[in-house]
């Protein structure tokens, strides 16, 4: 049995910053994203899985997971991401599994319709779709926020999320399932992160209402909301000063490892969940959500 308020390292951590989207290998300590330590139980098996972001983070943890679970898995990111994104290839691999690596801008509706069906098309199938792409960067106030940039978030974290899911509608078929990476900050909005909070809101609020729309299909959604995630976002997205600190504002007093998530999206992805839909699952290191 290990204690969780230790298994991971906890604040502080050393001032390091990033440019967005930020790269795993730069981090200090490396983020963990069940790459020794995740075994499947074939909870998946048979299924194919999309999952947007699925290059670094939460999302190459549920890509990692999805596979050793039994399924084949494509991963759609930023070109920049190639190399993290071939890395993540290779898990999926070493799974026994099949990998499709798919760059390209999800704020594109026409890239959104091109990764399904890419995934339908050389996989064969798509039983679950996982939103998590997201952009974030930090505000000081609403004034300094720019335009363009406000528009951003919403067009990555929102609008993507939509394309790929409206498109998907045509290939799921009754018990498949849509998950969507929102955030602890939908509830407890940052004002720092006023832009990101806004647009997790709105993506907690999506999960809630297709839930409703897509049951006479037989399609699950739902949710995750997780807490401070120790990923490339973090250097990326926030001053250094909150990233020597980051993860000391919650009960565990440390952040979570994209690891640590992985476990909630198999679960909402499985068939042991056939009556979960327009849940939203908290993972967060014992903070308080209501």
């Amino acid at each position: 049995m290990t204690d969780p308020l230790t298994k991971y390292p906890r604040p502080p951590f050393e001032a390091q910053a990033q440019s967005f989207p930020g790269k795993t290998g730069k981090m200090g300590p490396e983020p963990d994203h069940g790459e020794e330590s995740y075994k499947g139980a074939d909870k998946l098996a048979g299924k194919v899985a999309l999952v947007t972001g699925g290059d670094s983070g939460i999302g190459r943890a549920v890509a990692i997971a999805y596979a050793r679970e039994g399924a084949d898995v494509a991963i759609a990111y930023l070109p920049d991401e190639q190399k993290d994104a071939e890395v993540v290839g290779n898990w999926i691999e070493k799974a026994g599994r099949r990998a499709l690596l798919l760059p390209g801008d999800i704020t594109d509706p026409a890239y959104a319709r091109e990764i399904v069906e890419r995934t339908v098309k050389e996989l064969g199938r798509l039983d679950v779709l996982v939103n998590n792409a997201a952009f974030q960067q930090p505000n000081q106030g609403v004034t300094e926020i720019d335009d363009a940039l406000f528009e951003k978030h919403f067009r990555t974290n929102v609008f993507g999320p939509f394309y790929a899911t409206k498109a998907a509608l045509a290939h799921l078929k009754p018990g498949a399932s849509v998950i969507f990476t929102s955030s602890v900050n939908s509830k407890n909005p940052v004002p720092t992160l006023f832009a990101y909070s806004a647009t997790k809101g709105a993506l907690s609020n999506m999960v809630i209402g297709l839930a409703q729309l897509l049951a006479e299909k037989g399609i699950r959604v739902n949710g995750v909301l997780p807490g401070p995630i120790w990923t490339p976002f973090i250097p990326a997205g926030m001053s250094e000063d909150s990233v020597k600190s980051f993860g000391s504002q919650v009960p565990f007093n440390r952040p979570g490892q994209p690891a640590e998530l992985a476990s909630a999206y198999v679960m909402l992805a499985s068939e042991e969940s056939s009556y979960t839909s327009g849940a939203l699952v908290t993972v967060a290191g014992g903070m308080p959500l209501f």
